[in-house]
């Protein structure tokens, strides 16, 4: 287990992001880092100081001008990085892109989008065919922002079906101006060739161990030692500045449907973007069991589960499906 940070280099810390949570004035110019980029990302050791860095900044990039293009770019950034408030017919829950994909999706190992637009259409397992960037966009706000959350149980259990008004879709203006903004944070690089830095943040197949042998409760521990500072006792999470990390757990969290609801997922995102305040600093077994803690935890269910892995095999990672046939891990 590790020994926690000195409580003044986590009091320095906290101070420091206070400082940093507002975004500077249109008109401010791009922040000098303090510090050298990995290639164009943030680098995955930086701390929660660096929380709002923004290498690539639409709203202070002097490239752009008062076209429509450059209005729906920024809007896409806003959207990203405070999803809840700038889409929230799309958004019952308390989750923003940010909250999975940091610094504005320019982060190292905490699912980086820099030059992500230029790899799609691509292939999806879960949905067993190819889909575009607009898809993908679709499914984030369908799984990990619970988009589904207005869908009722019946007197059966059953989930009712969704007024299609209430769901995003490829052409929703909310859609459109996220898919603006990550190809603007793609342009030059290649297309149809994933990004180097892309599947970075995976825990290695060597380490990976069976679901049913994880220890929840051993999570539970390092939870309790190393996250309850910023995501509180019940995983709803606690403000630092004027800023709060998305619920982990909970009526206000991703969906059971949802790509962070896989154990293994999870815990290559713990993995190497977690603790803020000592990022990179966790075992893989720590990580993996820390991930089986949350994902025993309850959430809102994806009511269309039924339409998933169904030409894929169903992940072994995958704990909130009936089990069917599963991949090797």
């Amino acid at each position: 287990m590790h020994n926690r940070l000195p409580l003044a280099l986590v009091a320095v810390a906290v101070l420091s992001l206070a400082g940093c949570t507002r975004q500077a004035p249109p008109d401010a110019g791009p922040p000098a880092l303090r510090y050298k980029l990995n290639g164009p990302l943030i680098p995955s050791t930086m701390t929660m100081v660096t929380a709002w860095d923004i290498p690539q900044n639409p709203l202070t990039d002097k490239t752009l001008d008062q076209s429509k293009l450059s209005k729906e770019i920024q809007f896409g950034y806003r959207l990203f990085t405070n999803t809840p408030a700038e889409a929230g017919r799309f958004v019952p829950s308390g989750m923003s892109c940010n909250n999975c994909h940091m610094n504005g999706g320019q982060r190292e190992r905490a699912l980086p989008l820099v030059a992500i637009s230029g790899a799609f259409p691509e292939y999806n397992r879960r949905a067993g065919r190819l889909i575009s960037l607009n898809d993908r966009i679709v499914d984030c706000f369908l799984r990990s922002e619970n988009a589904t959350g207005s869908a009722q149980g019946d007197e059966s259990g059953q989930a009712r079906v969704v007024a299609a008004e209430a769901l995003p879709t490829p052409t929703s203006r909310e859609v459109l101006a996220l898919a603006a903004y990550l190809t603007w944070i793609s342009k030059g690089y290649e297309v149809g060739k994933n990004p180097a830095w892309r599947g970075q943040n995976t825990i290695p197949q060597p380490s990976l161990r069976s679901v049913g042998t994880l220890d929840s409760q051993k999570g539970e521990a390092i939870y309790a030692e190393r996250c309850v500072s910023c995501h509180g006792t019940e995983g709803q999470g606690v403000f630092v500045g004027d800023k709060k990390p998305g619920p982990l757990w909970g009526p206000g969290s991703w969906n059971d449907g949802a790509g962070a609801a896989r154990t293994y997922t999870l815990a290559g995102i713990i993995r190497y973007s977690m603790p803020y305040l000592d990022p990179g600093n966790m075992t893989d077994e720590d990580a993996l069991n820390l991930a089986a803690f949350i994902t025993s935890k309850p959430r809102p269910a994806f009511p269309y589960k039924d339409a998933d892995y169904r030409v894929d095999p169903l992940p072994p990672d995958a704990v909130y499906y009936p089990k069917r046939a599963a991949a090797t891990p």
